[in-house]
């Protein structure tokens, strides 16, 4: 089973938005795959037309006195499953430093718990909530690949490197980070520029950017994974070149 993480310490870049639709296309590709909407916002959860709900909360997910699969819901789409958000997952933090005494075990909490679930899933996406915490170090502690999107700024651009440097003082295995352009806007010159030259001078960031249109907002109003209802759209085929690449990821 792979994990992969949609990831950044910013919120309103597209972390959602990418879990989504990669999700989906992980489900369309003949892989199990499930989708745990970590944000109590629940964001994705909405998307899905599931209540955001978890039986016992976030408390009982993390002491392990409710199973994990006992918290799993089904979506429409064949062969994806959601673990929904629940708003008890604002206090998760301090649910994972209550639950372990050592702070080694409650980074790991997650990953534990999501190795329950190997034998059922080929992949599992975590749509993460926008902070630096215990639940996101706990994150990127499980995640084989952390998808970290990234709006064509400067300043965007230095919330990766701080990131990146983050994940270097791990002490045992480091997830992949590999950053896409997300809300991208052609028509700025900045963005641009930052689409044509970054990739070519910095590993680890994808040349693939997902434009900003309307037609990505519109996951709300119908409540679906884009390439479901606009396959062929610019938007869609900006998502399954992204999936593309994590596929070969996933596989090295």
């Amino acid at each position: 089973m792979k994990i992969v993480a949609s990831y950044n310490v910013k919120g309103g870049v597209g972390k959602t938005t990418a879990a989504v639709n990669l999700a989906y296309l992980s489900a369309q590709h003949g892989s199990r795959t499930l989708i745990w909407d970590l944000d109590p916002q629940g964001a994705a959860t909405y998307l899905f037309r599931v209540k955001p709900r978890v039986k016992g909360g976030s408390a009982r997910l993390v002491r392990g006195t409710r199973p994990i699969d006992a918290a799993l819901k089904g979506t429409d789409f064949e062969g994806l499953d959601l673990l929904p958000a629940d708003f008890t997952y604002r206090n998760m933090d301090l649910d994972l430093a209550r639950t372990h005494k050592s702070g080694r075990q409650a980074a790991r909490a997650l990953a534990r718990l999501l190795g329950d679930l190997a034998d059922h899933y080929d992949v599992v996406f975590l749509d993460t909530p926008p902070s630096l915490s215990l639940v996101s170090e706990n994150v990127l502690n499980a995640a084989d690949v952390v998808l970290v999107p990234i709006i064509p700024t400067v300043l965007a651009l230095r919330t990766y490197d701080q990131l990146a440097e983050f994940v270097e003082t791990f002490d045992q295995s480091r997830p992949r980070l590999h950053a896409f352009f997300s809300m991208a806007d052609r028509r700025k010159a900045l963005h641009r520029e930052i689409i044509a030259t970054l990739p070519q001078q910095r590993s680890g960031i994808s040349p693939t950017a997902i434009p900003a249109l309307s037609l990505i907002e519109q996951m709300a109003v119908q409540r679906a994974p884009l390439p479901s209802y606009a396959p062929r759209s610019p938007a869609a085929l900006a998502y399954h070149s992204l999936w593309t690449e994590l596929t070969d990821l996933l596989g090295a």
